[in-house]
């Protein structure tokens, strides 16, 4: 029994670190049931029945449930390449010049799907202006590729 508190704790903290800011801060009615409460219990149970109910959902896309989707998304957490493992694969990706962890930065990214093939073959064209070294950091990868994509006219509308 323990494990599996142990685990809907891991689950729920790790959802409630990216589902703060959709929707707005008081979105959903985990957030009305526990209007008030603070500390890491109150927001995963918040978290859960947000997320269980799919009431946050149903509430940005109607306007309803105190979520408001007018708003700045923002994070302050790491980038996706920082996760264990997909840097790796984005690298084997670009290599190649396609794969699912590259289509995956791509959505991260936002780069419209008419651009995707495009920014394949940018990245494996600059492969190694962007893997410069074999002990490369996530941050020096996105680095690269937002360099990669500025000297590019169809990419460097999606670098700010």
């Amino acid at each position: 029994m323990k494990k599996i508190i142990v685990a809907a704790a891991l689950l729920g903290s790790s959802m409630s670190a990216s589902a703060v800011a959709p929707g707005g801060p008081g979105c959903g009615w985990g957030n009305l049931l526990f209007e008030g409460s603070s500390g890491l219990p109150a927001h995963l149970l918040a978290t859960i029945v947000n997320g269980t109910s799919g009431n946050a959902t149903f509430g940005m896309t109607s306007g309803t449930n105190g979520c408001d989707t007018g708003g700045t998304l923002t994070y302050s957490g790491n980038s996706l390449l920082a996760m264990n493992g997909v840097l790796e694969e984005v690298a084997q990706d670009m290599a190649v010049g396609h794969g699912e962890a590259l289509t995956a930065l791509t959505v991260a990214m936002q780069i419209d799907a008419s651009d995707r093939d495009h920014f394949n073959s940018v990245m494996h064209e600059n492969f190694a202006q962007i893997f410069t070294r074999d002990d490369v950091s996530s941050g020096e990868v996105m680095e690269n590729i937002n360099a990669v994509m500025k000297h590019d006219d169809r990419l460097s509308r999606y670098v700010s």
